[in-house]
């Protein structure tokens, strides 16, 4: 869940724990995951293909360096972002301890590959995980944001219900 939104600098973060997304193709030479991969950890900038839900961690001095492979360069981030992002915060191996990130999917490379940070935002907020959010949003914003969306998906999930009702299949 996210607990907190901080507007700072990440890398000044008090979290031990630091998350950010990358693609399963393996090239992570831009946008945040570039600035770790050229910082923290350079195996990272062509790391080779990896199954979307994976964490790759490593950790540097007193921080640990999550990777989560959450989109692919070529086919996007796919309509199940919340979940993704859930199951691969979720598996941070963090022992109750916060977990820094950022605005997952509103760089240039997100932007342009198809993220929703709505969706990413409630993939964040229903995880088990406590969440430190670097980020230029209140916490109300992203509750609210949180709660617009989950209304959402409850209107369409009724709408579908009642549609399927109303036209049965034939055969």
């Amino acid at each position: 869940m996210v607990v907190k939104t901080i507007q700072d600098n990440i890398f000044n973060s008090e979290a031990k724990h630091i998350a950010f997304a990358v693609n399963t193709e393996g090239f992570n030479d831009s946008g945040f995951a570039g600035q770790i991969a050229y910082t923290y950890w350079p195996e990272l900038k062509n790391c080779g293909e990896h199954e979307l839900g994976t964490v790759l961690s490593k950790t540097v001095g007193d921080k640990t360096f999550h990777a989560l492979v959450c989109h692919s360069l070529y086919n996007g981030w796919g309509d199940n972002q919340s979940e993704i992002i859930k199951e691969c915060f979720d598996s941070i191996p963090a022992n109750g301890e916060p977990i820094a990130t950022i605005a997952i999917g509103t760089g240039l490379v997100g932007m342009l590959s198809g993220a929703d940070f709505r969706q990413i935002v409630c993939g964040m907020h229903d995880s088990n995980q406590q969440i430190l959010l670097h980020c230029n949003y209140t916490l109300k914003a992203i509750i609210n944001c949180y709660n617009e969306e989950n209304s959402i998906k409850k209107k369409t999930l009724s709408l579908d219900l009642e549609n399927k009702n109303k036209f049965p299949k034939q055969s």
